[in-house]
């Protein structure tokens, strides 16, 4: 009785071990130059087709920088964001949270996908997934932001539904604890969430998600007392009441064509455009980052490149519930 206890008890170990370790399996594939004996110039010939897409239009960065995110947030960095809908499956990009994502970021993907597969022996040997890690990456370093080794290997998602993005992407108005649980659940820490909200020293916003903090915020303070009032008073030019529903601003007003830390600096003077963002500063447990990145660039590109490496990570697919798509915006 006591031996098969014993094998009972070291079984159940067993087990535990093995399924608290799954979710590390599927980004234990991922490693840098994983493409060396297939396809050894991919990030060169992605970097191309970025480059030559950013020759046409700045929204080629936060485009492309937007859509990573919340692909990677939905059922993991798989590339299901870029899936048409069909008439039988409502896809990802046609919830109502990513109709604002600009058809450049998606314009930016195919671009570079084609260029890879008209490279001889890079046919349908990449995956959307891996572009689009490659194309963010370049994004940034073009616009200014640091370049950082991509990690590779991912496999591209058989699933793409917009009832599944319901309750996984942050929203303008959320608090501290509310971004901070959303990023947690994708194995991301506070410091990570704060990293990468400084993504938004690049990108634009619709003034329908701002428009609160400058006409209805409360009662006694129509405009959002944390908001600078000279701040306040420009957007209310940029966004008059009842505005044209396409209209955006940028979310950096300073240097929205460059990525750079002044996204910090904005907040400290009251300047950051969503709830979400001037939160980082007004509550006092992330405060002291915000100050910290705002004097200093090198910490800041330090603490980015760690939260984008491990939000890269984030549901990664492997062989069972992948492939490499023939078309980014089609299943196989």
């Amino acid at each position: 009785m006591q031996l098969m206890a014993r094998i009972q008890m070291l079984l159940a170990i067993f087990l535990v071990v093995v399924f608290t370790s799954l979710p590390e399996l599927a980004f234990a594939q991922l490693r840098q130059n994983f493409y060396a004996n297939t396809c050894p110039n991919v990030e060169k010939i992605v970097r191309q087709a970025v480059e030559l897409k950013l020759s046409q239009t700045f929204t080629t960065v936060p485009g492309t920088l937007r859509l990573f995110f919340h692909d990677c947030f939905v059922n993991g960095c798989d590339a299901s964001i870029m899936i048409q809908s069909t008439p039988n499956n409502k896809a990802e990009k046609d919830y109502p949270d990513n109709l604002s994502l600009a058809g450049d970021g998606f314009d930016t993907i195919v671009k570079a996908k084609a260029a890879v597969d008209n490279t001889p022996g890079c046919t349908n040997k990449v995956s959307c997934a891996d572009i689009m890690a490659i194309a963010t990456r370049d994004v940034i370093n073009l616009a200014g932001g640091p370049f950082y080794p991509v990690e590779l290997g991912r496999l591209d998602g058989l699933v793409s539904t917009a009832a599944s993005v319901a309750g996984h992407l942050p929203t303008p108005d959320m608090d501290l604890d509310q971004l901070t649980a959303l990023f947690n659940k994708n194995g991301l820490s506070q410091a990570d969430m704060i990293a990468l909200s400084g993504a938004h020293t690049v990108g634009f916003s619709h003034c329908s998600k701002f428009s609160n903090r400058l006409y209805s915020f409360s009662q006694s303070s129509p405009v959002d007392p944390t908001l600078n009032k000279d701040y306040a008073a420009q957007l209310k030019v940029q966004c008059p009441q009842n505005v044209d529903p396409r209209i955006a601003v940028p979310l950096d007003p300073t240097t929205p064509r460059k990525f750079d830390n002044n996204y910090y600096q904005n907040l400290i003077k009251g300047m950051g455009l969503l709830t979400s963002d001037e939160v980082l500063y007004t509550d006092g447990r992330s405060k002291p980052l915000v100050v910290d990145w705002a004097a200093n660039t090198q910490h800041f590109n330090q603490a980015f490149i760690a939260g984008i490496t491990k939000l890269g990570r984030v549901g990664v697919k492997t062989a069972s519930d992948g492939n490499i798509r023939i078309k980014c915006d089609a299943f196989n």
